[in-house]
């Protein structure tokens, strides 16, 4: 029981460091590299999710050969040494370097095994465990709260994820400096990834060893469809999660105070636990794409909404909605993959390509955005790209659900 707990964990660390990210921007825009374009610095945490996604491609088939423990060992330690490395970098090449090639490599070594290992141990619900593995990211575990058929599964809510992360760098920031709080969060890391290390293990081995590729899939137009909503969907779906402490404190008529700001990242990813969790206890009834599909477009809404939104009161309940509502693009695309796949043996290489090419809108949005902005305070630009590729987004999925099911609103897809 407890080797399944830490799928959590190895979630929580391989994307929740990357949930992190704003307030390291926020500390290199005005402290370490001052010089340097909102642009180029989004560049750091794009080019860390980008291989998070993309190093996935590889990795599958090394998980399937019977590598599992290979994985989740490297990755430990590209992670660790990664974050170390970046907590003595002075320049921008420095921090490209470690953070975002050497952590991302990491992360995407943890990935896939996070993901991959929790069906093993599920045969019904999987959408739900998928839910409260990818939770993991966002925050992280307690004592056993839920229960799926007499198996407890670990409540969400005590991993070092994208909430512990951005808590423990803002208050050791001012105390003991960007060096040594960016090591804290290296130790915890360790410890925790040490934790899944020793305790970890594959319950059921592939039968045989899968292709890396199947090219062929691109010929069904839901498949196609799909990835393609899923690279505007990674274009777009975390700039709130990068840019919305700049625009708290530096955004005309908003002037948040900073402490509260930092939180605000905090809400995000708490909202996010609920989103990742909620919506696919239903998923096994309604079918991945129609819960995807309303997701994405209240996503799109609240993004043009996000132009009108000043006040403290308004950012935190901005905050509250969008971090649920994206809450399910983390958790139902590896369910929605299966959903359209002809068969389990093909789900590994087809969940790789789609999140390899995917990626690569995960790897040019937030930059995109940074440079809509400039060296201003003017978030409009950036807000109204978010919302209508969002709303991309929310129209190619519905179409891979036509291109499945056709106009039928009952349809299960």
């Amino acid at each position: 029981m407890r080797r399944r707990h830490q799928a959590r964990r190895l979630t929580g660390r391989s994307r929740g460091i990357l949930n992190t990210f704003s307030v390291f921007q926020i500390y290199y825009a005005s402290e370490l590299m001052p010089h340097n374009t909102p642009s180029n610095i989004s560049w750091i945490g794009s080019i860390q999710a980008f291989l998070l996604w993309i190093v996935g491609v590889a990795t599958g088939p090394v998980y399937d050969a019977g590598y599992f423990r290979t994985l989740i060992s490297l990755g430990t330690f590209l992670t660790v040494f990664g974050m170390m490395m970046t907590s003595i970098s002075k320049a921008y090449w420095e921090v490209m370097l470690a953070q975002a090639l050497c952590v991302g490599l990491g992360c995407g070594c943890l990935f896939i095994p996070s993901v991959a290992i929790v069906s093993t141990y599920f045969t019904t619900k999987k959408s739900f465990a998928t839910g409260i593995a990818a939770s993991g990211s966002s925050l992280g575990k307690t004592p056993a709260l839920f229960s799926l058929k007499n198996i407890p599964l670990v409540n969400p809510l005590k991993n070092a994820g994208g909430i512990i992360y951005p808590i423990v760098f803002h208050h050791l920031l001012p105390r003991i400096g960007f060096g040594w709080a960016t090591r804290v969060v290296a130790l915890i890391m360790a410890a925790t990834l040490c934790i899944s290390l020793s305790v970890m293990k594959v319950r059921v081995k592939p039968a045989q060893k899968r292709e890396l590729l199947q090219l062929s899939a691109f010929k069904e137009l839901p498949y196609t469809l799909f990835t393609l909503g899923e690279f505007f969907g990674l274009m777009s779906i975390d700039i709130p999660f990068f840019y919305i402490q700049m625009y708290a404190t530096e955004a005309p008529g908003t002037r948040i105070n900073e402490n509260l700001a930092v939180y605000l990242l905090v809400i995000l990813n708490a909202a996010s636990i609920f989103g990742r969790v909620i919506p696919n206890l239903l998923t096994d009834k309604t079918g991945p794409l129609n819960m995807l599909i309303p997701c994405t477009a209240i996503c799109s809404l609240l993004a043009f909404c996000w132009t009108s939104i000043h006040s403290k009161t308004e950012l935190i309940l901005f905050c509250i909605l969008y971090g649920f509502f994206s809450g399910t693009f983390n958790s139902l695309p590896p369910t929605t993959i299966v959903s359209l796949s002809p068969s389990l043996g093909v789900v590994g290489t087809r969940m790789g390509m789609s999140f390899a090419f995917a990626g690569l809108g995960r790897l040019v949005g937030t930059p995109v955005a940074g440079t809509i902005l400039g060296s201003g305070t003017d978030f409009m630009g950036v807000q109204m790209f978010c919302g209508a590729i969002l709303g991309t987004t929310a129209v190619a999925f519905l179409a891979a659900r036509v291109a499945k099911v056709g106009l039928s609103f009952r349809a299960k897809a």
